[in-house]
């Protein structure tokens, strides 16, 4: 049970490790296609290269089941995206990075409050509280804070449509294969995402400029940011849950920030390896139980004192 802990943490942290590279493949993309083309390609192809890898592993399910993955398409691909390539039209990158560090704590109140899966702990609270001090230090780095309200408010909807995916999606974890539960959410997310092409107007059969780096950034957005993590992300959610899972989403900064210093020759100051440090701490303690202990040691002091 041991080495299946460790094993779906370590699919976990690949994921973040992927999915905190994106941004170069999505900025490279961006030259020739728009949000939406990037959205829509994107899936189409992951869909297909599943279809291609299991293509008899596709069964509908009662009507109960299937609107569970409805909602898992929408939550988790189609909504989840669009809102966050809104958030990114309307506001500053560094908003929508900081407020999607929120998506632990969402998940967190989610879980507890709504579907009684996990409990929200006090670690839970504080380990949030470092890291998001860590998170702003490194995303802003001396920078000041620029408010957009409108595309603030679609990056904290974001945050949470990937919350409730996040918690959703242990509901079938336990039920159905993983190629099938990946399959039928990326189905489900093309789906609800056709309405969103059609009333932004985007014509996916127009044909771009297919350059060599175009076809190798929109392969690695759908096999590896796409399938690949998809894949290892519910697994992980299966073994250790949803709420400890998405604390790995508080490294995404550090990981943007190392990848573009490789890639972009963008410098490393000693802020952002100060907010580093303070994100490793969050999810230490977010993971940990000390804060818990701590309360309790109180409780019971109080209680003797009280008592004697």
């Amino acid at each position: 049970m041991k080495s299946k802990i460790i094993f779906a943490n370590l699919m976990a942290i690949l994921t973040i490790l992927i999915w905190g590279t994106t941004f170069i493949s999505t900025k490279i993309l961006l030259t020739e296609l728009s949000p939406e083309e990037i959205l829509a390609y994107r899936f189409f192809i992951a869909f297909l290269i599943l279809i291609v890898i299991c293509p008899k592993n596709f069964k509908f399910l009662p009507l109960k089941e299937e609107m569970l993955f409805v909602l898992l398409g929408a939550s988790g691909i189609s909504l989840y995206y669009w809102t966050e390539n809104l958030a990114l039209k309307y506001t500053y990158a560094s908003n929508v990075g900081l407020i999607s560090s929120s998506i632990p704590i969402f998940t967190a109140l989610i879980s507890h409050f709504i579907f009684n899966n996990e409990k929200f702990t006090v670690n839970m609270l504080f380990g949030f509280i470092i890291a998001f001090i860590g998170i702003s230090i490194v995303i802003y780095n001396g920078k000041v804070l620029r408010l957009n309200p409108r595309g603030d408010f679609m990056a904290i909807i974001s945050a949470i449509l990937f919350s409730i995916y996040s918690v959703l999606i242990k509901k079938v974890d336990n039920k159905y294969d993983q190629l099938l539960i990946v399959k039928k959410t990326f189905f489900y997310g093309v789906i609800t995402m056709l309405p969103i092409l059609f009333i932004t107007k985007v014509n996916i059969t127009k044909v771009p400029n297919l350059r060599t780096d175009i076809i190798l950034n929109l392969l690695f957005l759908s096999i590896f940011a796409s399938v690949l993590c998809f894949l290892m992300w519910n697994k992980a959610v299966k073994v250790i849950g949803a709420v400890k899972t998405t604390n790995y989403i508080y490294f995404v900064p550090i990981i943007t920030m190392i990848s573009s210093s490789i890639v972009l020759g963008e410098k490393i100051s000693g802020l952002m390896i100060l907010g580093g440090m303070l994100i490793f701490c969050g999810v230490y303690v977010s993971q940990g139980k000390w804060g818990n202990n701590i309360l309790n040691f109180k409780i019971n002091k109080a209680d003797n004192i009280s008592g004697s």
